[in-house]
């Protein structure tokens, strides 16, 4: 199938089909005029792709992941890659968990002013606010 065809499909622009082409994560054929050539497989794959992305990996860690998950086999050092990528995005969802608390306690303030809404209180409340949930 060419591009568009599978642009289409996969529910993805050509410029994104085009990019994972360059990162080395999509592999097409060429025909003898130059057009891309995607076998059917490649709707699946690029469904994958963008899981992976949905996942928060980058394209340098996919193009090694990507040939890991096609063997079945996933080496101990790429594991720990995977390891490291899970505890950096649980510290990015733990430091938007407290962003979250934050503006919770900053919009409780701004809507029921008191002698003790200061903003320079805010880091108070907020351990306050968490303490009580």
């Amino acid at each position: 199938m060419r591009i568009g065809e599978l642009a289409q499909r996969a529910g993805v622009s050509t410029r994104a089909l085009r990019y994972y082409e360059e990162q080395c994560l999509l592999r097409p054929e060429r025909s003898a005029s130059g057009q891309r050539v995607y076998p059917e497989s490649a709707v699946d794959r690029v469904r994958l792709i963008q899981q992976l992305y949905t996942a928060g990996l980058g394209s340098r860690l996919m193009a090694t992941l990507l040939p890991a998950i096609d063997d079945r086999h996933v080496g101990p050092e790429l594991l720990d890659r995977l390891l490291d990528e899970r505890a950096r995005i649980k510290a990015k969802v733990a430091n938007l968990q407290a962003a979250g608390r934050r503006l919770d306690v900053l919009m409780h303030l701004a809507t029921r002013p008191a002698a003790e809404s200061c903003p320079a209180l805010l880091d108070q409340a907020a351990a306050r606010e968490s303490a009580s949930t």
